[in-house]
C-alpha cells in the first residue's frame, strides 16, 4: 500500500477544496496512518486535528445495534420479541411480526420518515417543522409509525433509519435510561471512546467540526458555504448523529472484534452477514446487525463497513479481513469521504 501516494493524493483533494476530515489506517494491530486535512470550521479557519470530532450521521446505528443486543445479552427482550408488544405500539402501522433482527437488517418493511432508498431527502422534513422539536428519541414516532409499510416483515431488504430509532425505545424501555445517556456509558466508555458524546448544536463544544457544504453557480463553481444547522435535530439519536474522532471508531472496532462489548455469540452474530441487499462491484451486498457486508461468489467476506452521510457530513469504518486493514474516514462536508474511500480501498486490493 503506497501511502506516501495517499497522503499526496489527499493534500491534491484539499488544494483543490474537495475534503476536509482525517484519514486513519490501521494494519492489525498496527496504526500505519493517520493525518487529518482541511477546516474543522470555515467560519474560524480552524484546521482539522486527529483530536477533532465529527458528525457520524448513521455510522452510529453501530452503536445502537451493540446497545441493543447488549440487552439480548442480558434477557431484557430477544431478536424474535414483537417492537410493539414490548414498546406499545398497537394501532400504529407497525406490524405485530416485527422484531429487532427485521429491525437491525433492514427486513421490517416498516416506513421511513425519510425514505432515502426512494430518493427522498431528510432535510425536507423540516421544512415546515422545527428541526428543534425532536429532543428526544419517542419525537421521531409522529414522522413514521402512522405511515403504511413498504412491504411484510422479512419479505425485502430496504434500508430504514427509523428501524433503529425503534431498536433506541427498546433500549431505553429495557434500561429506563435515554438513549445518548446508555450508549456513552455502555457502549462509549467501554470501548475507550475518550472523545465521543452527543453534542447539541446550540453548545459550544470544543474540537467539534462545523459541518457545511457548498453553494455552486450553474457552472459547478463554488460561491458560497452552508451550514448544516437546520439539516437534522440538534442533537444525535439511534440513527445518526454521535459525534467520535477516528481513534474512537477503531477503538470502538477493536473493543467490538476483541469481545469486550457483547457477548460471543452476540459478537459473533454482528460479526456475520445475514439479508440480501443486492449485487455490488466485487459480490453481493448483505446487511448484517449495523454493520454492511460484501461477500464473495464464494461465500467469503470480503469487507465489512458502516457509513454515515448527511448534510455537512460524510464517513466510513471499514474492514478487510483478509488484508487485516481497518480504516476510517471522516469528512465535514457531505461528499467529502467517497473519492478518498475509493481511493483507499483500490491501495488495499491492489490491481484486478
Amino acid at each position: 500500500m503506497d501511502l506516501n501516494a495517499l497522503r499526496d493524493y489527499l493534500h491534491a483533494r484539499t488544494q483543490e477544496d474537495a475534503f476536509s476530515g482525517v484519514v486513519r489506517i490501521d494494519v492489525g494491530d498496527r496504526q500505519v496512518f493517520a493525518e487529518a486535512f482541511g477546516m474543522a470550521s470555515r467560519t474560524w479557519r480552524a484546521p482539522c486535528g486527529l483530536e477533532t470530532r465529527f458528525d457520524t450521521a448513521s455510522i452510529t446505528k453501530l452503536f445502537t445495534a451493540v446497545a441493543a443486543l447488549q440487552q439480548i445479552d442480558v434477557g431484557a427482550f430477544g431478536l424474535d420479541t414483537s417492537v410493539t408488544d414490548y414498546l406499545d405500539l398497537r394501532g400504529t402501522a407497525i406490524s405485530p411480526v416485527v422484531t429487532p433482527y427485521h429491525l437491525l437488517t433492514h427486513t421490517s418493511g416498516i416506513a421511513d420518515d425519510a425514505d432515502e432508498e426512494a430518493g427522498e431527502d431528510y432535510e425536507a422534513l423540516f421544512v415546515d417543522k422545527p428541526n428543534y422539536s425532536i429532543r428526544e428519541t419517542a419525537d421521531f414516532l409522529p414522522q413514521f409509525a402512522y405511515k403504511p409499510p413498504n412491504f411484510a416483515p422479512g419479505q425485502g431488504c430496504r434500508y430504514c433509519n427509523c428501524a433503529y430509532v425503534l431498536l433506541g425505545l427498546m433500549v431505553e424501555r429495557a434500561t429506563g435510561q435515554r438513549y445518548r445517556d446508555y450508549v456513552t456509558a455502555n457502549v462509549f466508555e467501554r470501548a475507550g471512546m475518550r472523545g465521543a458524546g452527543f453534542f447539541r448544536m446550540d453548545h459550544v463544544v470544543p474540537d467539534v467540526a462545523e459541518g457545511a457544504d457548498p453553494f455552486l453557480d450553474a457552472e459547478g463553481t463554488v460561491v458560497g458555504w452552508r451550514r448544516n444547522t437546520y439539516s437534522y435535530p440538534p442533537i444525535g439519536s439511534p440513527d445518526g448523529g454521535a459525534y467520535v474522532t477516528a481513534g474512537d471508531l477503531m477503538a470502538f472496532h477493536q473493543a467490538l472484534v476483541g469481545g469486550r462489548l457483547l457477548s460471543q455469540e452476540s459478537t459473533i452474530a454482528m460479526l456475520t452477514p445475514k439479508e440480501d441487499h443486492g449485487p455490488r462491484d466485487r459480490g453481493m451486498h448483505r446487511m448484517g446487525f449495523g454493520l454492511e457486508f460484501e461477500v464473495s461468489p464464494e461465500g467469503e467476506v470480503i469487507d465489512y463497513w458502516k457509513e454515515g452521510i448527511n448534510k455537512g457530513t460524510s464517513g466510513v469504518l471499514c474492514h478487510w479481513p483478509r488484508q487485516d486493514v481497518t480504516f476510517v474516514v471522516l469528512s465535514n462536508r457531505e461528499t467529502g469521504a467517497w473519492e478518498p474511500i475509493k481511493t483507499i480501498e483500490a491501495l488495499i486490493e491492489g490491481p484486478r
